[in-house]
């Protein structure tokens, strides 16, 4: 795809005014504009099917979904139908919508578990997990996986990252990590801290296949030391196989996660697991304390509900899973062999499962680069072309695929080139940056300019993300 010229006047002038009134200009850190280059779109006006529009007019093929929330395409209509339907007869009552009720029993139907709450957001499922866990057990303790770059926004799981301040030292103690398909870490894990440990959260896959029995060999370690087994699903569930990456994989955790796609781009989420479990946040219980689970205003509103009973509808009915496998091992091939035709095998890889991608940038010495990120994102958006991930919809369709081909082939001209003779004269301003950071360092707050018209100004270089970095935002 050729270059466009593309202006962005209306988004330099929102976002001087959201670093006013917003924290960090925008409601999620892995939206914010630290995370792209200074070209970039920095506010969409509209979505549909897998395209964008800027507030600027500039239209683009998305890539990564509203941070994988959207599998079936932006306004899907099935969905929007629903939507509609249930908010002409009002959102949120008193007491239980009888929609509460047909919800639960099509997703419980769909995943296999006997008890769900739903909720807003996959923060609040995994901190009700860890609750519960934690209440069930009567131990304190709680471990998840190093490998797996975001659980929640609670203290439990931010006081791992870089991005501590805030949460008392003893609050972090809590919580331990192990490493993904090293089993020994586990055991090990288990034996510095005999009896204590609540339960392990983890994601049952980031893009590899557990090896070895992995999740069979940590379920069975957690039932050996009185631990709960948790799988964090917000981002498997409905990619890996409509009923979660546990049937794919053949295993039953304790308790589980779903997000994200749930409800197309509708805020629902939800806590699934085994009666034994989710009864200690009911009413009918007497041998145990009870267990204030789940509780917001807001989690159960009708029009997301009906969002989340369309979604997985569609996902029972259609063909998505396949879809999303077989558009994004196309687009896997066709960007693979355009990286090797311009010998960049060793710098520019695609990663992950076919049906959620992601990619790699790596710099001169093969070690991830976050400035070697930001020139091919400014790259594919001079091209038309939104990619944050890989992440495919139902909605990619093989013109998209193949446009995005194109888009990558003149990026990554840009990328060797510049491998060559350097970023700085190519990138315009400061690479972006990881979320996790401890400060802010680098000036991610500088200016846009109104229009790319093939500028050359110079560039400065700028645990957990960085790790695999050049890879894509944490939710």
């Amino acid at each position: 795809m050729p270059e466009q010229s593309l202006c962005f006047r209306k988004s330099g002038r929102l976002q001087e005014r959201g670093r006013e009134l917003i924290p960090g200009g925008s409601h999620t850190y892995a939206k914010g504009e630290d995370q792209y280059p200074i070209l970039a779109p920095g506010f969409i006006e509209r979505g549909l099917g897998c395209h964008v529009w800027d507030v600027d007019g500039n239209q683009y093929i998305e890539y990564g979904m509203g941070n994988r929330s959207v599998g079936l395409g932006h306004a899907y209509p099935t969905v929007l139908r629903a939507v509609e339907a249930a908010l002409a007869g009002g959102a949120n009552f008193t007491r239980p919508a009888r929609i509460e009720v047909d919800c639960a029993e099509t997703f419980l139907e769909l995943v296999g578990a006997q008890m769900v709450k739903f909720c807003k957001d996959g923060s609040d499922a995994t901190s009700g997990a860890v609750r519960l866990a934690r209440a069930y057990t009567g131990r304190d303790l709680v471990a998840c996986c190093a490998d797996h770059p975001f659980f929640s926004t609670d203290d439990w799981f931010i006081g791992t990252t870089p991005m501590n301040a805030g949460i008392p030292e003893a609050v972090q103690n809590l919580t331990l990590t192990f490493r993904y398909n090293d089993i020994a870490s586990v055991k090990d894990l288990f034996d510095r801290h005999p009896s204590k440990v609540a339960a392990l959260i983890l994601e049952p896959s980031r893009g590899d296949d557990p090896a070895d029995g992995f999740l069979h060999s940590v379920q069975r370690l957690c039932r050996e030391n009185g631990a709960l087994f948790i799988l964090d699903e917000m981002i498997t569930g409905f990619r890996w196989h409509a009923a979660g990456a546990q049937r794919l994989y053949g295993i039953e955790p304790d308790l589980s996660t779903f997000g994200k796609a749930l409800g197309n781009g509708f805020s629902v989420s939800a806590l699934a697991g085994k009666r034994e479990y989710m009864r200690l946040g009911g009413l009918e219980h007497t041998d145990r304390p009870r267990v204030f689970l789940l509780s917001t205003t807001h989690g159960a509103e009708t029009h997301a509900l009906a969002a989340a009973i369309a979604t997985v509808g569609v996902y029972r009915d259609q063909p998505v899973i396949e879809h999303l496998h077989h558009q994004g091992t196309k687009l896997k091939e066709g960007i693979t062999e355009v990286s090797r035709r311009h010998g960049l095998d060793r710098h520019f890889k695609v990663v992950g499962r076919p049906s959620c991608l992601a990619y790699a940038t790596l710099d001169q010495d093969g070690k991830p680069s976050q400035t070697y990120r930001s020139l091919f994102l400014q790259e594919t958006i001079k091209r038309g072309v939104l990619m944050p991930s890989l992440v495919v919809s139902y909605t990619h369709d093989d013109a998209a695929v193949m446009k995005t081909i194109d888009a990558v082939d003149g990026a990554l001209g840009v990328y060797a080139k510049a491998l060559d003779s350097g970023a700085s004269q190519f990138l315009v301003g400061r690479p972006s940056q990881i979320v996790f950071r401890r400060f802010n360092n680098g000036d991610a707050q500088a200016p846009i300019p109104a229009v790319s018209q093939n500028p050359r100004p110079a560039s400065s270089e700028t645990k957990r993300q960085s790790e695999t970095r050049g890879l894509v935002s944490t939710s």
